[in-house]
């Protein structure tokens, strides 16, 4: 019996059929046989119908301008890819999950899938010591080989990929919109950097599609589903950062929490995990020995981190990677380097006569241009 499986052209048609969703989809991929005519057979009728009007009339498809349109953006640019099912980056973790996406639109460096990977999520106003905390265990999952998993948000998740991938580390963030749309907008220099050795954004939306709020608890499922387990590292009781948690624990994953203190608004929804039985740790250690058996030769960090400060000298700047328009506190940045505070302050005073950052009211910001 022949096994022809689809190419990747044919899964962006399949990821644009009308009248199937992610779940069918999925099912129908596991019992396919051969293209097309076996998936002809188990398609809906309406997908079915969609899908043999492209094969035997492609100018007269629905279909044509969307995938003319994708087409056109792969080519565009090197490091653009469509992963899906049969492409041989695509995360195998992704089919242990009850709905996985048909395909996974990819822009950067594919090379971070290779490692194991931790998701860390947590508040988007996070205090400075969640940003602390964030980025050191980012720091020392890095160091250890780990991928950092999130989604770009503010506070927490931008902490820890910035800190995975200043350590000379790998960080994937799937987005909630497509992977050419900045959000948040403070984050164009952090989704630059995605598109760098070591980083890679991901998004099951094609190209150009906007931030919706529906998209985000949706992206969720693909932040844990790609990974061994998800760190909590701050978040409130009424928290997406919970549903994640939740969504993890459904999907098999490990939960992870960092304690807090009981008067920290932001520590009650990793306290009520604790409670629930997720794990707490208090370092990274804590988490390789519960996840020991995926942990990787220590090794990979130093060539990502030579390959993106040869891409990117700015990169190698302890300091300006943290830095933004929104003025952020000298404690903060010493939390969030691992810098002592002299030597912080001695490098800012640098940057500050180079013209690159200023002091503001509530700390200091990274100039236009810099």
């Amino acid at each position: 019996m022949s096994t022809v499986r689809p190419g990747a052209r044919e899964w962006l048609v399949l990821s644009r059929l009308p009248g199937i969703g992610a779940v069918r989809l999925a099912e129908v991929a596991s019992r396919a046989s051969a293209w097309p005519d076996g998936w002809l057979a188990l398609l809906p009728k309406e997908a079915a119908t969609a899908l043999r009007l492209w094969l035997d009339h492609p100018a007269r498809s629905p279909l044509r301008g969307d995938i003319a349109r994708a087409e056109a953006w792969l080519a565009a640019a090197p490091a653009r890819h469509l992963l899906h099912p049969d492409h041989p980056a695509w995360p195998r973790l992704l089919e242990e999950i009850a709905d996985p996406p048909p395909v996974l639109w990819a822009w950067g460096d594919l090379g971070a899938l290779s490692p194991p990977r931790l998701a860390m999520v947590g508040a988007r106003r996070a205090t400075r010591e969640g940003l602390t905390n964030a980025a050191r265990f980012a720091r020392d999952l890095a160091g250890r080989g780990w991928c950092v998993v999130s989604g770009m948000a503010l506070g927490i998740d931008a902490a820890a990929q910035q800190a995975a991938l200043a350590a000379g580390g790998a960080s994937v963030a799937v987005l909630g919109c497509g992977v050419d749309v900045v959000y948040p907008a403070r984050h164009h220099r952090l989704h630059e950097r995605l598109r760098e050795p070591g980083g890679l954004l991901l998004s099951e939306h094609p190209p150009g599609t906007p931030a919706r709020p529906a998209y985000f608890p949706r992206r969720n499922r693909i932040v844990t589903g790609l990974s061994y387990g998800v760190l909590v590292v701050e978040a409130a009781e009424r928290s997406g950062s919970l549903v994640s948690a939740r969504l993890a624990a459904e999907q098999g994953r490990e939960v992870f929490a960092l304690p807090g203190s009981i008067h920290n608004p932001q520590a009650r929804g990793c306290l009520r995990l604790i409670r629930d039985g997720a794990a707490l740790v208090c370092e990274v250690d804590d988490i390789i020995a519960e996840l020991s058996q995926w942990q990787p030769v220590q090794a990979a960090a130093a060539p990502l981190a030579e390959a993106s400060a040869a891409s990117n000298p700015r990169l190698g700047d302890p300091l300006l990677r943290w830095l933004s328009g929104t003025p952020t506190p000298v404690d903060a940045l010493v939390g969030l380097s691992g810098l002592g505070v002299i030597e912080c302050q001695r490098r800012l005073l640098e940057l500050e006569l180079e013209g690159r950052v200023a002091h503001a009211a509530g700390g200091w910001v990274r100039l236009s241009g810099a």
